[in-house]
């Protein structure tokens, strides 16, 4: 009895992990990759990835996601300068973004800094209070390298 349980766990376990792996290699190449920083946690330092980022903590210090989303939760504190493809608030951020693409401030989002983009949403009741810059050619520019 105890033999049989054990016989069919190793028997899916190694199954399963083989095609995990496949599984996501095949969705790496159709998408990006993400990490998630939780409500509970708080980073003090530089930042800087190659994937997708969604922040719900508090961050002090620059971040830098070139050609990648970053999405900024409810829950997150932000005090950094941002460099990144597209950010979406819904958090706090205190610091410029640079943006290739867009920057979509959602309702209860708030943004004190400058903001220089391709494109820029602002929905009503976002807070925003700085300078914006808009250069449509800056996201082709980009996407040509």
């Amino acid at each position: 009895m105890w033999n049989k349980t054990q016989q069919p766990e190793p028997a899916s376990g190694p199954a399963s992990p083989s095609s995990v792996p496949a599984r996501s290699s095949s969705s790496a190449s159709n998408s990006q990759s993400s990490a998630r920083i939780g409500a509970s946690l708080q980073i003090k330092g530089q930042i800087i990835g190659t994937e997708n980022l969604q922040i719900d903590g508090k961050v002090e210090g620059p971040i830098s996601l070139r050609g990648h989303e970053l999405t900024v939760g409810s829950t997150a504190l932000l005090n950094s300068e941002i460099e990144t493809g597209e950010v979406v608030v819904f958090g706090k951020i205190v610091g410029n973004l640079r943006a290739r693409g867009r920057v979509d401030i959602r309702r209860d989002g708030s943004v004190v800094g400058d903001i220089s983009a391709a494109r820029i949403s602002i929905e009503d009741g976002a807070h925003f209070k700085g300078r914006i810059e808009i250069d449509p050619a800056k996201s082709q520019a980009n996407a040509a390298d």
